[in-house]
């Protein structure tokens, strides 16, 4: 609805056109240089702690960030941030192409480094620009002023004249209040939410480590009521039906349509995300590949190599895709071993760790599938294991069903954000 107004030719009763775009009458147009001071303190020879900011997440600590703490000449022309302050970071990445602007909330300062454009509000309420930098306003003004994309040192080629000539749309200052409450709320809620989904995974962490065993273990610190046999200890190569494949090893020719194809980026949450798919492959490539390796219901599947080596997930669907070599597939022998069972087991953070541990040694981690066909696998009767699974499933359940209704959130407050700050709804 806000795009409609913005492009449309005739501008409805009550609005009118405004270098920011189509404001409500009552709204004004100003540069970002008559609302905001920039800061020009910096840290000298203050111990304060220096961030940068990270795309998608905001501050962080730098030294965290990039393994070292900064100190010298470079360090005290460092700008000091006090609380409520704002940096803008001219960096662009994929999620953010054209810079992104983050408020000091979580500390009471910081030192950033001195190529970010940092500013304080001194005419208005902060909350409300808050949230209209965090829509991404600014982004269309901002391309327009980028010259030439991305300096030598990966900073987009934008001045700070540029910057603070953005024109950003002011609501009187009840209205600016009224519409910074609603969206607040609107993050406190989205903030319940993600706590929620993370105390679950918590909650799952914990509960893996105490109901399985590993290798040298002794019996599990939690079992469910009736289960007193011993696990016993297997090489995984035993517990198989077949040995573990893998996808082609050349890169495949993609085309417009045929059987999906899928490696790495397509586990994500230890599911697979088939929107992910490298694209796609002919039937004929597809039955090529199936006389190395045909994927079925219940296949586990773990990343093998590259940087993501050790994520796993599970095969849930009938139907007909394939994948490439960086993936590893194993098929359980059901008779002994649950392929759900194995799932969980190796989201384990000791397995995860003994993964990882043998997986290095080249230029990018590489587990070798016939060193992982000897790990070593403890593992209960299986009607103990069904009892297992179905514990973590229920979890697994919640976590998902919390994670769709925390997109659902986003996606109402980003509509209801671009609704409000546009002035399209009146508050």
């Amino acid at each position: 609805m806000a795009d409609i107004i913005h492009t449309a030719e005739v501008v409805p009763p009550g609005y009118h056109h405004a270098n920011a775009g189509v404001l409500p009458n009552e709204w004004t147009s100003r540069p970002l240089s008559s609302i905001v001071e920039e800061i020009s303190e910096t840290a000298g020879k203050r111990k304060i702690e220096t961030v940068s900011i990270s795309a998608g997440i905001g501050f962080v600590n730098q030294a965290e960030k990039f393994g070292k703490e900064l100190s010298g000449k470079q360090y005290e022309k460092y700008t000091v941030l006090h609380q409520g302050d704002f940096s803008y970071n001219k960096g662009n990445s994929n999620l953010y192409p054209q810079g992104c602007i983050y408020r000091l909330n979580d500390r009471t300062e910081a030192a950033v480094p001195n190529v970010f454009e940092s500013f304080r509000v001194a005419d208005g309420n902060p909350d409300y620009y808050e949230q209209l930098f965090v829509s991404g306003f600014l982004n269309k003004q901002l391309y327009s002023r980028i010259n030439r994309g991305v300096r030598d040192d990966g900073l987009l080629n934008l001045r700070g004249k540029d910057f603070y000539s953005c024109e950003v749309p002011c609501p009187p200052l009840a209205e600016q209040d009224r519409i910074a409450e609603i969206l607040v709320q609107c993050d406190k809620l989205l903030a319940l939410k993600q706590q929620m989904i993370n105390e679950l995974r918590k909650l799952k962490k914990e509960c893996l480590k105490k109901m399985f065993s590993l290798k040298d273990y002794g019996e599990p610190e939690i079992r469910f009521p009736g289960f007193v046999d011993a696990w016993k200890q297997h090489k995984l190569l035993e517990l198989l039906s077949q040995p573990i494949s893998d996808g082609p090893h050349e890169t495949p020719e993609l085309v417009a349509d045929g059987v999906p194809f899928i490696s790495v980026e397509a586990i994500v949450d230890n599911r697979i995300d088939f929107t992910r798919k490298r694209g796609y492959i002919t039937e004929k490539y597809d039955l090529e590949c199936r006389k190395k390796y045909s994927p079925q219901k219940d296949d586990v599947y773990l990343v093998k190599s590259g940087a993501t080596v050790g994520k796993v997930a599970i095969v849930e669907t009938d139907a007909r895709f394939n994948i490439w070599s960086p993936i590893a597939a194993m098929r359980t022998n059901k008779a002994v071993l649950l392929p759900k069972f194995l799932y969980y087991y190796f989201q384990l953070k000791d397995v995860q760790d003994e993964i990882y541990a043998k997986s290095i040694g080249g230029t990018q981690p590489n587990l070798s599938m016939r060193i992982l066909e000897q790990f070593t696998v403890r593992l209960p009767q299986v009607k103990e294991q069904e009892k297992i699974i179905s514990y973590f499933s229920v979890l697994d359940n919640l976590i998902a069903l919390y994670q769709s209704e925390l997109e659902e959130l986003k996606n109402n407050k980003k509509t209801l954000g671009q609704l409000l700050l546009t002035g399209v709804v009146r508050v």
